[in-house]
């Protein structure tokens, strides 16, 4: 049985909250589970944001009947509803001046058989917990994750980067797209953590482990208030997702 709660926050210092979620009741037929922050000036990353969650949500449960539940079937439907996402993202920003240059960040977890089946684009995060091990599922899609991939900085000079929100792919900025797209093993007491760059920015991995391994539900507030606490710069999304 898959347990899930979610909390969004403002934050401290943003007028409007452009992240937004979804997470299935433990009844749905399909268990999914998703996150996305959004950015564009007016409220262009609100409306990118709500966009892309309820059009590659629609697009899964009109698909999954269809498809083979395999482990290819199930990574290509993955795949195929954040493509579609990004098409009707793109085209809303072509319809209203205000939302030229809109997008947002995409995360998908779609949860069959014990396995956690991943779609990934932006810098917002999927970890997963497992006994006492925390692993980002994820490679963030930004400037700085790229100069550390190519060995030009580290991790730690990462953290810290003045370029650190810039993003090199997003959801709804071109007119295709390529997200990552996994399927991880998802056993009995493992616990998957989303979320978006407000707390990613704020709290570290160890800190995100050791507030999810008690209550999942009090974990989403106290991830969300220490994001606070610390400015609260931007807005702050957390989904916790427990395999029980």
């Amino acid at each position: 049985m898959i347990k899930a709660y979610a909390k969004s926050d403002i934050g401290k210092v943003r007028e409007i909250n452009q992240d937004n979620f979804y997470i299935s009741n433990s009844l749905d037929e399909i268990q999914i589970y998703m996150l996305a922050d959004g950015m564009g000036g007016y409220n262009g990353g609100e409306i990118a944001s709500n966009l892309a969650i309820q059009s590659a949500k629609s697009y899964i449960e009109s698909n999954f009947k269809e498809i083979e539940k395999d482990k290819d079937s199930i990574i290509q439907l993955l795949a195929s509803s954040m493509e579609y996402a990004n098409m009707i993202v793109y085209e809303k920003s072509k319809e209203n001046k205000d939302l030229e240059g809109m997008g947002t960040t995409l995360e998908i977890v779609l949860i069959h058989n014990n396995k956690a089946y991943i779609g990934h684009i932006g810098d917002s995060r999927i970890y997963r917990v497992r006994k006492s091990f925390i692993r980002k599922l994820t490679q963030d899609h930004s400037y700085v994750q790229k100069l550390v991939k190519d060995g030009q900085i580290t991790q730690e000079q990462a953290e810290h980067h003045p370029k650190k929100n810039m993003l090199m792919k997003a959801l709804g900025c071109n007119a295709f797209v390529e997200p990552d797209v996994m399927v991880k093993g998802f056993l009995k007491d493992d616990i998957i953590v989303m979320c978006s760059d407000g707390l990613s920015n704020l709290v570290n991995q160890e800190e995100i482990y050791n507030t999810v391994k008690g209550n999942i539900e009090i974990a989403c507030k106290e991830l969300v208030n220490k994001a606070n606490d610390r400015g609260g710069y931007d807005n702050v999304t957390v989904v916790v997702i427990k395999n029980i």
